[in-house]
């Protein structure tokens, strides 16, 4: 919520600003993601190869868990997926744009899993800063984050919604009001704002159904009444104590 403020501010001041980049000609974007396609092809395999030939020596790469390595760590890293589990990658929704002799490509990566019977689909936004080096576009700069996207459901049971409704504030000015519509329950921030739902994950444990898909704990006190809710963000807890 507070990070969405201050990206507002920073979105609003750079659309003030000149444009310099270009948008890549198609044949460049699409070489740029055959390139990316390439690179995550290699990675169920443990294939070195097309890393050491794509890859700047002094790349630098940031996981979606914000581990950064460089080229010869990674290539390091490689090795074939161990029986049971498989993977693959889709490039989707790619943009680019020039600077000179660097350019940029946003995309999305969409991975289909199986660990051992189950299947997984994971959402990367990757960035790439590729520089051009002997008349070859090599990536300089890679970093994704994982996207966040709905759960499968659990069904919890004996849950009792009605227990969970009320106003939780964080702030004198500052509260949300928990409510039951027609079995779901879900919060609004302010009066008039849009319903986050609420999916349960486990007793007094939810997750909300906004972009950020964060956990909602509400706790409750030694008689087994619900006194807070608890908001983990980012891995930082927001406190709401329940009115009333």
């Amino acid at each position: 919520m507070f990070k969405r403020s201050i990206m507002s501010g920073l979105f609003a001041a750079v659309a003030m600003l000149p444009l310099h980049a270009a948008e890549a000609p198609a044949a460049l974007r699409d070489e740029l993601v055959q390139t990316t396609q390439k690179l995550m092809d290699a990675l169920p395999t443990g294939d070195k190869a097309i890393w050491e030939t794509s890859v700047t020596d002094d790349a630098v790469i940031i996981d979606e868990f914000g581990r950064v390595a460089g080229k010869a760590e990674t290539i390091a890293s490689l090795h074939p997926f161990p029986v049971g589990i498989t993977g693959s990658m889709e490039m989707r929704d790619p943009h680019a744009w020039i600077h000179g002799d660097s350019a940029l490509l946003s995309v999305e990566q969409y991975e289909r899993e199986t660990y051992f019977g189950q299947s997984f689909v994971v959402r990367y936004r990757a960035l790439l800063t590729f520089v051009k080096q002997a008349g070859q576009w090599k990536v300089a700069g890679f970093e994704d984050v994982t996207i966040p996207t709905a759960p499968p459901k659990i069904d919890v049971p004996g849950l009792v919604l009605g227990d969970y409704a009320g106003t939780y504030r964080f702030a004198p000015t500052r509260a949300w009001t928990v409510s039951v519509d027609h079995g779901v329950l879900g919060y609004v921030t302010h009066a008039g704002g849009p319903v986050n739902t609420l999916q349960p994950v486990a007793k007094d444990v939810f997750m909300g159904t906004d972009d950020e898909r964060n956990l909602l704990v509400f706790q409750r006190d030694g008689r087994g009444k619900i006194i807070a809710l608890i908001e983990r963000r980012k891995f930082n807890d927001l406190r709401l104590g329940k009115e009333g």
